[in-house]
């Protein structure tokens, strides 16, 4: 990163494996970090980790994500304990069961409410402080599945695109008050959460996704597909016409 790397950094769902290799990138003699998560446990390894390495202070915060009436007292304190913010990266999230979520409402509507309404209500909050300071960095961990939607994983991918489409407008929003918001759109990702998944070619690493998203930061770009291949990829699926799409097995 070069000199102008942020050093007052708030992630939330700080244990994913993405959100920790991130950590590990934006680690600096300056960094503060406050890591919100809902494991001690792990939360505390992140901090050791980052420690360790170097960083200037780490801040931990315990709470689940989807309690969004907590949200505000939270964001309050992190901006106490930083002094201010200048990179919010929203990292949690969850893949979700497509055959329970299609069978029953409640399961589906737990895989919208972490995925989407709870993002959302960060991403307000977020998005309103960094307008009245006209500085800052938004990132958000969506995915390439909210691109076009399949029948593997259709909810999951619902709340993804229901948050991409949601993060264009909150740009165009906050752009011109010097506000940079940016989606990542990570394809198959080695983390616990595709554990159930054979590897494949397409499967990256957490450290190859966070060097992405870390550069991506530092360009302030607007959306970015981790690993950089994936964008074509996608551009092919949405660009199947419907009546051949629906007979695919995807």
């Amino acid at each position: 990163m070069p000199d102008h790397r942020p050093q007052r950094i708030l992630i939330l769902g700080a244990t994913s494996a993405i959100a920790a290799a991130v950590a590990r990138e934006l680690v600096a003699p300056a960094a503060h970090f406050f890591l919100v998560a809902r494991n001690p446990a792990k939360l505390d390894a992140v901090r050791s980790d980052l420690l360790t390495r170097g960083a200037a202070s780490v801040a931990v915060h315990v709470m689940d994500l989807d309690d969004t009436h907590a949200h505000e007292q939270m964001l309050i304190r992190a901006v106490e304990n930083l002094d201010s913010i200048d990179l919010a990266l929203i990292a949690h999230g969850v893949l979700g069961d497509q055959a329970e979520s299609q069978a029953a409402f409640p399961a589906a509507a737990a895989i919208l409410h972490t995925n989407f309404v709870s993002s959302v209500s960060l991403i307000t909050w977020l998005a309103n402080y960094f307008e009245q300071q006209h500085n800052g960095t938004l990132a958000v961990i969506s995915s390439v599945a909210g691109d076009r939607g399949r029948k593997s994983n259709y909810v999951y991918g619902a709340s993804k695109g229901a948050l991409n489409i949601f993060l264009d407008g909150v740009r165009n929003r906050v752009d011109r008050a010097g506000v940079h918001v940016l989606t990542i759109r990570p394809g198959f990702v080695a983390t616990p959460m595709t554990a159930h998944m054979p590897r494949g070619l397409l499967f990256a690493s957490p450290a190859q996704v966070a060097k992405g998203i870390v550069k991506a930061i530092a360009a302030r770009n607007d959306v970015v597909y981790v690993p950089g291949f994936w964008r074509p990829i996608m551009f092919i699926i949405r660009s199947v016409p419907e009546f051949l799409f629906k007979k695919l097995n995807l």
